[in-house]
């Protein structure tokens, strides 16, 4: 009985990614430069009054964003991101990968016109060869690869294929029995032509470019996947979803996903390949067909995941190495069809005002530089004066906020208007509530802005030039981090976690080796 326990110990490690294969991954990922995982934004353009490069370009400054991947390559946007030394992923647009498949000199062209024209004063550092091709455009599939070769072999003659690397995004649909991950494979009709891709990736030291949405696998397994694994929630041990071929436990839906990539790829004889997620969020609105498309889940998940992604946890699998992601998306796209959640996956609004606001608690690089950005609650232009009073009365009333400063006499008494009294009563609320969701609405009068309202000696609660005037300070209502991020610290909890991981390899190693 014993020895028969032990062999089924050894067996676990035998078949765990300890030692050689995380050795192989850490060695690639180093490699590749990407020690240190990042939050990235893909940038859609479906939306009305979309800025001009330039003031894309100073808005992603100001939120301390400094990886972006675009879905094509704009000349004018690609000007206007050079010397700043923001990262960018530039695209091959589903409908040029046939001129480029199949025409060795048109990819020549394209890496002409779309890199070598402005590396190195653009940091561009991988191209993404259509989007979910495989998945939306299998009549397409035999091209995908001689367009990857065939721009490859152009950043080689150009001496560039050491620092643009190519890939092409997948959907997370073409990987079928995805959970346990341990018995995840890709769709065999689609083996043939993602076998040497992948073979590329690994030959050329490139990611494996996956879109990975927990939010569609819940809303297609309601009932099996609980809301609370999808957002990254706290779990009871009896809630963790295990793999009964692996034991590893699985916490989110999101580390299920990123490790059933890898042992698809397993499955190929493929396992120096790391994962970079080149898509993933959460739809902050939706139609009554999706009632989980929330702010507030939006926030949860979002916010979550920044989190994980910088606590450098990485997955069960493969705890040594955490995937980069780019989150879907920086502005809702309200130019976008039905179904509604389809122009509500952004951080902003079109007017770059947030669309909520992320509590993120971990460290990081991403926006968590940017002390000078804040957020404040104004009212909004165009509402009629009866409906701001009643909003300004609530405010000032039961909703407890400071108005003393909009009294006569008092500075930001003038102008002596509902627009202006009511800007200062809702950012008073908003400060006051810590900037919570919810607390700068006043039933749909009110919007949040990163400029800040004070004028003259009139100065609103939310700015820095308040902070410099009082001896008060409430950290709960500082935003540290940019003007939706706040950053704390938990090393604590993920030194533990570190603990306990070795604790359970050398115990695994113990075993295995008293047995054979």
């Amino acid at each position: 009985m014993a020895a028969a326990f032990c062999l089924f110990l050894s067996l676990i490690f035998l078949f765990s990614p300890f030692p050689a294969q995380g050795e192989i991954i850490a060695e690639i990922k180093q490699k590749q430069g990407q020690d240190e995982p990042y939050i990235g934004v893909n940038i859609g353009t479906d939306v009305s009054n979309f800025l001009s490069p330039s003031d894309l370009v100073s808005f992603l400054q100001v939120q301390k964003i400094n990886h972006v991947r675009l879905y094509d390559a704009d000349p004018d946007l690609l000007k206007a991101l050079a010397k700043t030394k923001i990262r960018v992923i530039i695209g091959v647009p589903n409908n040029q990968l046939i001129a480029i498949g199949s025409s060795n000199a048109t990819a020549a062209t394209w890496v002409g016109r779309n890199v070598v024209a402005y590396y190195p004063e653009t940091t561009i550092i991988a191209i993404a060869v259509g989007d979910e091709v495989l998945t939306t455009m299998p009549s397409t599939a035999p091209l995908l690869l001689p367009a990857i070769e065939s721009l490859y072999s152009a950043l080689v003659a150009s001496n560039l294929h050491s620092q643009i690397k190519v890939s092409t995004p997948q959907s997370a649909s073409l990987i079928l029995d995805p959970f346990p991950p341990s018995q995840a494979f890709f769709n065999t009709s689609m083996t043939q032509y993602l076998l040497p891709i992948v073979k590329f990736l690994s030959r050329t030291q490139s990611p494996l470019m996956m879109n990975l949405y927990p939010y569609y696998v819940f809303m297609e397994n309601k009932g099996v996947v609980p809301l609370d694994n999808a957002l990254f929630k706290p779990l009871t041990p009896s809630k963790e979803m295990v793999d009964p071929n692996t034991l590893l436990h699985y916490t989110n839906v999101y580390d299920a996903m990123v490790d059933s990539a890898y042992f698809s790829m397993k499955n190929l004889n493929v396992t120096d390949v790391v994962v970079l997620v080149s898509e993933t969020g959460w739809p902050s609105k939706g139609d009554t067909k999706e009632p989980y498309a929330t702010m507030d889940n939006a926030d949860t998940y979002n916010s979550n995941l920044i989190k994980h992604v910088f606590d450098k946890t990485g997955s069960p699998f493969h705890p040594e190495i955490t995937s980069s992601v780019y989150l879907y998306e920086l502005f809702n796209e309200d130019l976008r069809s039905l179904p509604i959640s389809e122009a509500n996956w952004g951080l902003f609004y079109g007017n770059t005002t947030p669309v909520y606001l992320l509590h993120v608690s971990g460290s990081g690089t991403f926006l968590a530089n940017d002390t000078t950005n804040q957020t404040y609650c104004i009212a909004m232009e165009g509402v009629d004066t009866k409906t701001l009073q009643t909003a300004l009365d609530w405010a000032c009333g039961p909703g407890r906020a400071n108005c003393s400063k909009i009294q006569p006499g008092e500075p930001c008494y003038s102008p002596n208007n509902v627009q202006n009294h009511a800007s200062y009563a809702f950012d008073s609320y908003y400060q006051m509530e810590g900037k919570s969701p919810g607390s700068c609405d006043f039933k749909g009068v009110a919007t949040i802005t990163t400029s800040d309202p004070s004028h003259g000696s009139c100065i609103f609660p939310g700015s820095k030039k308040e902070g410099n005037n009082t001896r008060e300070v409430v950290n709960s209502t500082q935003v540290t981090s940019g003007s939706f991020f706040r950053y704390g610290s938990n090393r604590k909890s993920l030194m533990d976690n570190v603990l306990i991981s070795l604790c359970t390899i050398m115990f695994l190693r113990y075993f295995s080796n008293s047995c054979f």
